[in-house]
């Protein structure tokens, strides 16, 4: 049965979590799973992770992708530091597989065309950067994704059509000065101070109070084991929230200013700037519409949901962002997750996973 392959699938790739670019017993996996079932997957040339086309790519037929992630989280879990699924990519990557079984040999792809693609380093946020440069989006129409929702979005049972993510981004760098004799503060700039002075500049960033955003220092490391010592070091990091990709652009802009200004008003120096971060959704409206109709068609008018907007971040939206005339959108699967998404102990009622199986079936044969 369907279910129980679904079942076997999410219970394998649960059981042996990798980290981001390291999924290669994963994707090995996957590869040999799918071609034990009739299927040809091939193998990223240039990261891991693989795709597989299923129904016809002849000129001028629809082509409708599907994403799965396949990387696990890096926490503790019962004292121990180690990957662990607590994302919910295992199920993703299940509901995935489980589509492809469904629709296998089915007629309503006799002049459409389907690439499954099992996506690494989501977690990161620079996997879905990867599977762009392997070209394989480039051919595309619509590209569907799909993401376990938190109870307090959605419970089992019900669904949306769209994740409308926010924008999230992460600033590392060093401030670098001089150390001084703790009977001689006249002779460097303390770091921490510095420091201090960049966490309060933060919080007179105003920007635009309609579009939620945020900015906050989320690391500090300055001083050692003597305390007589001024510290003219620290390493820093900051962590950068925007709904929008407009509002993320003004808070880097805003906060590489302060950053700049630090440097000159204190005669320290602002090194290994170091920016990574993830865009915003730019979901398509046909695309949305299409994962509504598909999931009316499974759970009923009543079982679907408003997009939900959060402010959570996801890489799929690169895809958009990067090629502007595909059709994408994510879908969100009511499950009863809690306590919470990146929680190491976060669970969810299994059940959904058919739910998001049949509805991303329907959201291929609906795709036109």
């Amino acid at each position: 049965m369907l279910k129980d392959n679904i079942q076997e699938v999410f219970e394998h790739i649960h059981e042996h979590p990798e980290l981001s670019y390291e999924e290669t017993e994963t994707t090995e996996y996957i590869y040999n799973y799918l071609k034990e079932a009739g299927f040809e997957p091939v193998k990223f040339s240039n990261t891991t992770g693989l795709y597989c086309d299923v129904g016809s790519f002849e000129d001028g037929n629809l082509i409708v992708g599907i994403r799965a992630d396949i990387d696990a989280l890096y926490q503790e879990v019962n004292g121990i530091k180690q990957a662990n699924h607590s994302c919910g990519h295992d199920a993703h990557t299940a509901m995935v597989i489980g589509t492809m079984l469904k629709i296998k040999d089915d007629p309503a792809l006799e002049a459409k065309g389907v690439r499954f693609i099992f996506q690494p380093a989501e977690e990161v946020g620079t996997g879905a950067l990867s599977v762009v440069d392997e070209g394989v989006i480039d051919d595309l129409d619509y590209f569907f994704g799909i993401h376990l929702r938190p109870i307090e979005e959605a419970t089992n049972g019900f669904a949306t059509p769209s994740i409308e993510h926010g924008a999230a981004g992460s600033l590392k760098f060093r401030i670098v000065g001089q150390d001084a004799h703790g009977a001689r503060p006249h002779l460097n700039h303390n770091a921490i101070e510095v420091g201090a002075d960049i966490v309060n500049m933060l919080s007179k960033i105003h920007i635009n109070p309609v579009i939620p955003s945020s900015v906050k220092m989320t690391k500090f490391l300055a001083g050692g084991k003597s305390l007589n010592i001024i510290p003219g070091v620290a390493e820093c990091g900051i962590d950068m929230r925007a709904q929008t990709n407009e509002q993320m652009d003004k808070l880097k802009e805003r906060v590489f200013n302060i950053l700049k200004y630090i440097e000159e008003f204190y005669d320290v120096k602002i090194e290994d700037k170091e920016f990574s971060g993830i865009v915003a959704s730019e979901s398509h409206p046909d695309a949305i519409e299409v994962l509504r109709r598909s999931i009316v068609d499974v759970l009923g008018e009543e079982k679907c949901l408003e997009p939900v907007v959060t402010s959570g971040g996801d890489d799929f939206h690169y895809y958009t962002v990067k090629l502007p005339n595909l059709k994408g959108a994510m879908i969100g699967i009511g499950c009863d997750l809690k306590p919470g998404l990146h929680h190491p102990y976060m669970s969810f009622e299994h059940s959904a996973m058919q739910n998001g199986t049949e509805i991303l079936y329907r959201a291929i044969v609906n795709a036109q």
